[in-house]
């Protein structure tokens, strides 16, 4: 199987999709410049409320909505961990060794939170879930670092190693090397990926994740309540560290300072594999080069088709989210029993696909096609957990219930990808009345005139696919002329509208249209 990750970078955010044998995946969208409460990040915050109804807290650590930690979140080494932040945060000329740090009885399964936290209490914390909806984030007291071999959790101090390694040798191995290296008052998580690992590189990640711990106690000494401490790698990192196998063909990206980042982490993690990121200079979208935006366009709607001619009507709700099956108009066999088995298995496919795609969490009930026969609902319950053996996330399947519904719990840390595929019109703005069509090249000629006088000659102009191959029509085409004339660079664009244009300057920069007035100082420049 191909892999490959699609970065496309702008001032705005970072996108990032990955394709297997060129079928869209994931799509991961993360903002840039702002605090995103990202899973991982690592927080200094101060307990707001406390809930003994509900065994839990509520902790300050920035966002608009008080953060949720639950008292089974705490860890069992709570009290030996808050014992070293006070300590950490009382001396601020000196860092305390955690090997030094007396031992504190540990945190019961059975306890109640207001036995370990007041209202006003300084607290280490983690994000583990992002803010969803109405939702402030959730948090979990029991910090862990981690890496693509390593799962680092300070003050546990014991070795565990992944239950998906099967060869017992290898288990033993592994957790013998890694006592022997490991600093004392950390725990280790092996993970899967470490097995038939050299000893070099993993004593050399362990030190990195020790110097990421080291780094976040130094912040949290300078710092006060509410405030970052630790910010997580970024996504791209993130999903490289966590998916990344030989089967990776390449990795494109647009920005070359995320370039450099992302070959110097393979350089670290697998430097054989590190000629595979590859820099895009092209002036096409990098995701209009790759048929991204095409693949999210058509898999992302509220309808979604599937093979032989079905398709999936798919619907958010607070509470769950809703998948009807249909088989549209075509009938493949007589037996109506059979033709609806046969769109079943066929709609499985595609919903476990849109299931990773969308990244969809929390409870998913799917509306199948009615089917009597006992043994077609086994084989369709069969076939839904063997394709859902490979998804990432953590998740439960149960058979079909009587009224042909089949449920499904699906881990949920971070909002579902949404995407608006319905365009609005941008010439009438939804009012369902535009402007002569004939009449559209000549306001546009006139607005790159416009753009020209205040800009100056190579501006490049983004318009939708439609209208580009309307430009370059004929020898002596349109976009030809307006290269010639103005020094325009015409490139299509499949993230636009029909009449939708846009205009970059060379820094990749969008500018916005003057007013007609020739008002120079109401022009703006958007990042």
């Amino acid at each position: 199987m191909k892999s490959e990750l699609i970065v496309d970078v702008t001032p705005q955010e970072i996108a990032i999709a990955l394709t297997e044998d060129d079928r869209l995946m994931e799509v991961n969208r993360e903002k840039r410049g702002v605090d995103t409460f990202a899973v991982g990040n690592i927080y200094y915050g101060r307990v707001k409320k406390i809930m003994p109804a509900l065994n839990a807290a509520f902790v300050d650590v920035g966002h608009e909505k008080e953060a949720f930690l639950h008292y089974l979140d705490l860890g069992t080494e709570f009290l030996t961990q808050q014992k070293y932040v006070t300590k950490l945060v009382s001396d601020r000329r000196r860092i305390p060794e955690l090997r030094k740090i007396e031992r504190q009885p540990a945190c019961g399964k059975e306890g109640q939170i207001a036995d370990y936290l007041k209202v006003g209490d300084t607290i280490l914390v983690q994000v583990t879930k992002e803010p969803i909806n109405s939702k402030g984030p959730r948090l979990s007291a029991e910090i862990s670092i981690t890496g693509r071999n390593f799962v680092l959790i300070p003050f546990i101090d014991k070795v565990m190693v992944s239950n998906k390694i099967g060869s017992q040798a290898e288990k033993g191995r592994l957790k013998q090397l890694v006592q022997s290296i490991k600093p004392q008052g950390f725990g280790v998580i092996v993970r899967t990926v470490a097995q038939e690992k050299r000893v070099a590189e993993l004593d050399n990640e362990l030190r990195v994740l020790v110097k990421r711990w080291e780094d976040c106690v130094r912040t949290l000494q300078q710092k006060e309540p509410v405030t970052l401490i630790s910010e997580e790698l970024g996504r791209t990192i993130g999903i490289i560290r966590d998916i990344f196998s030989p089967n990776f063909t390449s990795i494109h990206v647009n920005d070359k300072a995320v370039y450099e980042e992302i070959k110097q982490y393979l350089d670290l993690i697998a430097p054989e594999s590190s000629k595979i990121v590859q820099l895009y200079s092209g002036e096409q979208p990098i995701f209009d080069k790759f048929d991204i935006t095409r693949q999210m366009k058509t898999g992302l709607g509220r309808t979604v088709g599937f093979k032989k001619g079905g398709y999936l009507i798919m619907d958010k709700t607070e509470a769950l989210f809703s998948i009807d099956v249909n088989s549209g108009s075509k009938k493949l066999f007589e037996d109506q029993e059979q033709n609806a088995f046969h769109f079943n298995m066929l709609a499985a496919d595609e919903i476990v696909h849109q299931l990773r795609l969308r990244d969809i969490g929390g409870i998913i009930v799917v509306d199948f096609i009615d089917m009597d026969d006992k043994s077609n609902q086994q084989a369709l319950y069969d076939h839904m957990r063997e394709l859902m053996e490979n998804d990432r996330a953590r998740h439960n399947i149960l058979p079909l219930s009587k009224f042909g519904l089949m449920q499904i719990t699906r881990q949920r840390v971070r909002p579902a990808v949404e995407m608006q595929v319905m365009e609005t019109c941008p010439t009438c703005l939804g009012k369902g009345k535009v402007q002569p069509s004939i009449l559209f090249t000549d306001q546009l000629k006139e607005n790159i005139e416009t753009m020209k006088e205040q800009y100056g000659r190579g501006l490049r102009l983004h318009v939708h696919p439609y209208i580009y191959a309307y430009l370059s029509k004929g020898a002596w085409s349109v976009k030809k002329q307006w290269r010639i004339k103005y020094g325009l660079h015409t490139i299509e664009n499949q993230s636009l509208g029909m009449l939708e244009t846009r205009f970059y300057n060379k820094k990749g920069e969008v500018l916005t249209i003057p007013p007609a007035d020739g008002d120079n100082n109401a022009s703006e420049k958007q990042k």
